[in-house]
């Protein structure tokens, strides 16, 4: 058949099936996906293992099955199998996630109507019911690793079917020595991402969302946070040997490398942190540092279960709905790392260092204008402006010479 006799999909009408879910896993993989029949998928799964042999973390693992599973589920839906798919089900897929709508749309009850829309508060958009294109691209990359995964098996398609975009024969072939090197190898069908710039939090506003903290554990997590740029899975894995109190510093694993790193914090948030402690009980070394009630049952006496950062989030969206704000943990981030870099007495490489950031490029964000100061700016020259053309104007210079300034200039010839 002739490539343009060949039916193109109407993507618009493909529908998911409810196939298949993403589960906890016995054995070195702690997640997986499992089929209708609720059996382990093979072809993931061994994937899966070698992907947690490689050193990647839990979260990861928890990330990249739901990205194979919305695969399967889209192949399932077009008819294909896993391993005779091509570069064609790769774009109508990134097609489809263009043009559809996620799944949490269809159970949205409080927040539908904000949904997409920018918060006058905060001026951060809303969580819309589209997905991003970092979403795409992030989906891309899962499918190019796990089919690169089976192709050095010696199984699965012969081609991966998420190509690359090359140009040339090899990259930078011709490369001038004067010009940058251009971006090469980047995958065909990742779509582009707008850039944006951190956004520090306003001081008022951080005011305002530290006053709608309810408990003392959760204004010392949100002084840590402001002061260390620490994220927030690097917080909630802190245990009670992480705090050193003479020094007023807490020991993080960094994410993606797990690398143990000190971070010095506001002598604010050992306030907080101590009076945390002296409402639980004693702790171990090994324990970990947060902590907070859950009742399994009604009736039930409720029990101190580690903190999670769905509990996090949770009181933070409480938090939020006082506020009519959409504030995140990573606001926190953002705000210390802007402020470490527009103090005079750190440099770059001392706020690379706390961001734990691998690359001084990525740091360097934090050096452009916040376009919250820059908006400040712009007003103040409007006022001015304002107040110049509204001001009184200034008497015109008279049209002769005042016969008395005349006499005080010229007193001697005028006597004469």
């Amino acid at each position: 058949m002739d490539y343009f006799e060949r039916p193109e999909r109407d993507v618009a009408s493909i529908k998911l099936p409810e196939w298949g879910r993403v589960g906890p896993s016995d054995g070195p993989v702690p997640f997986t996906v499992y089929d209708d029949a609720d059996e382990p998928i093979e072809a993931v799964h061994r994937y899966l293992r070698d992907f947690v042999a490689r050193g990647n973390s839990a979260g990861s693992v928890r990330s990249y099955a739901y990205t194979l599973l919305r695969w399967w589920r889209f192949l399932r839906a077009v008819d294909v199998a896993w391993d005779r798919a091509t570069a064609v089900e790769t774009k109508d897929l990134v097609l489809w996630l263009q043009h559809t709508e996620k799944p949490v749309a269809k159970r949205r009850v409080a927040s539908a109507a904000t949904a997409g829309t920018v918060n006058p508060v905060t001026r951060k958009e809303h969580l819309g019911d589209q997905y991003k294109p970092r979403t795409v691209r992030h989906s891309n990359a899962v499918l190019r690793a796990f089919y690169e995964y089976w192709i050095e098996e010696g199984q699965g398609p012969l081609l991966n079917p998420v190509p690359r975009a090359r140009r040339g024969a090899r990259p930078n072939a011709h490369h001038n020595a004067l010009e940058p090197f251009r971006p090469e190898g980047r995958l065909r069908y990742n779509p582009k991402v707008p850039k944006q710039k951190p956004r520090a939090m306003p001081d008022e506003a951080w005011l305002d969302l530290f006053k709608a903290m309810k408990s003392n554990r959760d204004r010392a997590i949100l002084t840590l946070a402001i002061s260390t740029a620490a994220r927030a899975s690097e917080l909630l894995g802190l245990r009670a040997c992480d705090i050193d109190w003479g020094d007023q510093l807490i020991r993080v694993r960094r994410k993606g490398s797990g690398a143990e790193q000190w971070l010095p914090a506001s002598s604010e948030a050992f306030v907080w942190l101590r009076l945390y402690l002296a409402e639980v009980s004693r702790l171990r070394p090994g324990d970990p540092l947060w902590w907070t009630l859950r009742r399994q049952h009604d009736g039930e006496r409720p029990r101190r279960v580690e903190l999670t950062y769905d509990a996090l989030r949770a009181v933070l969206r409480r938090a939020n709905g006082l506020l009519g704000a959409n504030w995140s943990m990573h606001d926190c981030r953002h705000t210390c790392a802007l402020r470490m870099a527009r103090d005079k007495n750190l440099s770059l490489r001392d706020v690379q260092l706390l961001l734990g950031h691998a690359h001084l490029t990525t740091t360097q964000i934090y050096l452009e204008d916040d376009d919250a100061e820059v908006v400040k700016r712009v007003q103040e020259h409007h006022a001015e402006r304002g107040r110049l053309l509204t001001a009184p104007p200034r008497p015109l210079p008279a049209s002769r010479y005042d016969a008395d300034d005349m006499s005080v200039l010229f007193a001697n010839r005028v006597a004469q």
